[in-house]
């Protein structure tokens, strides 16, 4: 698995969740987003994913929140529809978003491409 394989260059990793790209019965793209967790979270790391994701070209608005134990890397819409996290409504709009906008669906998972392929680039400081 590619993302993970990215992430595990930054720490260990000690849970890591990424949807499928396409739905596994119809088949159509689903909008990416990714959660995971280290086993010894840092600061500097978080700051190294945000910075690199920031700086990337990329066709909707991403944000990595780090508001709960796992972290998430998803488009911003998905945030701001479900107004957060904990609303149960976040399963919901995912959906809807996957089924309503499939143009939004294909310019995420080319961000998602690209933002794994930054990942694997950036250079980790020695400490």
């Amino acid at each position: 698995m590619q993302a993970m394989q990215v992430l595990s260059r930054f720490g260990e990793l000690a849970w890591f969740k990424l949807p499928s790209e396409s739905h596994p019965v119809y088949g159509y793209p689903q909008v990416p987003y990714m959660g995971w967790r280290y086993a010894s979270p840092q600061e500097r790391v978080a700051q190294l994913i945000e910075d690199a994701v920031r700086a990337l070209p990329t066709q909707v608005e991403w944000t990595l929140d780090r508001t709960r134990r796992n972290w998430l890397l998803l488009p911003t819409r998905i945030l701001n529809e479900a107004q957060g996290l904990d609303n149960p409504a976040f399963a919901e709009v995912v959906h809807l978003i996957n089924v309503q906008d499939q143009e939004f669906c294909f310019r995420a998972l080319s961000d998602f491409e690209l933002i794994i392929e930054r990942l694997r680039q950036v250079s980790i400081p020695e400490d």
